[in-house]
This record gives structure tokens, sequence and C-alpha cells, in this order.
């Protein structure tokens, strides 16, 4: 799945999108592309639970979330 986050705009913010979906799922593989501010995550959470978290830690994903 990707997501992508406007608010995502250095490496502190690329650390805290990590925490916020490994705290949903630790064994999560999360790929950050910083310059497109878009997030890739291969997870067996759910699309919902992972933006969920991601709006909790204060990085909420632009709607269309897409799963690949």
């Amino acid at each position: 799945m990707q997501f992508h986050i406007d608010a995502m705009t250095c490496g502190h913010c690329a650390k805290n999108v990590t925490a916020a979906v490994h705290a949903v799922d630790p064994r999560a593989r999360v790929a950050i592309d910083l310059p497109a501010k878009r997030v890739t995550v291969v997870s067996d959470a759910t699309d919902a639970a992972i933006a969920a978290a991601l709006r909790d830690a204060g990085y909420p994903p632009r709607s269309g979330v897409s799963s690949q």
C-alpha cells in the first residue's frame, strides 16, 4: 500500500512515520520516498489501520490510498 503524506518534509518526519507504521505492525516493511512524500508499506495490517496510525502521529495521508 502507498500513502502520500504532505506533512512529511524531513528525515525526522520519515522516522516518525516509520515508527507509527511499526506501532501497528512491527514486522511491516516501510520504504520512504521523501522528495515525493510517498510511503510504501508492506504489512498484514489494513490500509485503514496504517492510515489511522499515521493520522494519530500527525502525518495524515491524502485520501486515495493505493494498495500495491
